[in-house]
């Protein structure tokens, strides 16, 4: 009867398994646009510009960035938990409450990550669709556009009708969202 001699060789599987979590990890962070720099110049707001790569999208959103953060920051985890835009609790955020500041931070929590990580908010882009500019489509029913930031295409969906609305995607400023509620 002929013996079983195991493999000493490590599987290239085993390896692979090991390595495919990174490398997913890896891919959406270059594809959400964490490090990048430029900017186009031109003017702020929606346009009548046509666009050509899409014949349902009516209007052109230009989006200009009120805040421009250094890439080095991006990588710092002590930067995704917090809020760059609005760091001190406003005058009609619970006035009299002593914990108000500790509640302003966790009302929203992962700001930057969201705006400046994972968005593309300190960037200049244009935004094509069916309403630019806006999340949900102001008549209700669906609305989609896209974020693009030079080679980057970065999609938005939503739903409104009544009290149901849903969003998946980077919304007008360049901040990635998502919402449901019925």
């Amino acid at each position: 009867m002929p013996q079983m001699i195991p493999d000493s060789t490590p599987s290239r599987r085993g390896k692979f398994s090991r390595l495919f979590p990174f490398l997913c990890g890896l891919s959406l962070a270059l594809a959400a646009g964490c490090v990048s720099t430029g900017s186009r110049p031109g003017p702020a707001g929606p346009s009548a510009a046509a666009v050509g790569t899409n014949s349902l999208a009516r209007a052109v959103f230009h989006h200009e960035p009120a805040v421009r953060i250094e890439s080095g920051r991006k990588w710092n985890p002590a930067f995704w938990f917090g809020n760059e835009d609005d760091p001190d609790p406003p005058e009609w955020y619970r006035p009299g409450d002593p914990k108000r500041r500790r509640k302003w931070y966790f009302r929203n929590p992962s700001h930057n990550f969201t705006f400046y990580v994972m968005g593309i908010a300190d960037k200049e882009f244009d935004q094509t669709g069916l309403h630019p500019g806006e999340v949900f489509n102001p008549h209700g029913g669906w609305n989609w556009t896209v974020c693009r930031y030079k080679c980057r295409r970065l999609p938005l969906l939503s739903y409104q009708r009544g009290g149901f609305q849903f969003y998946f995607g980077w919304r007008e400023r360049g901040n990635f969202g998502m919402k449901l509620t019925f």
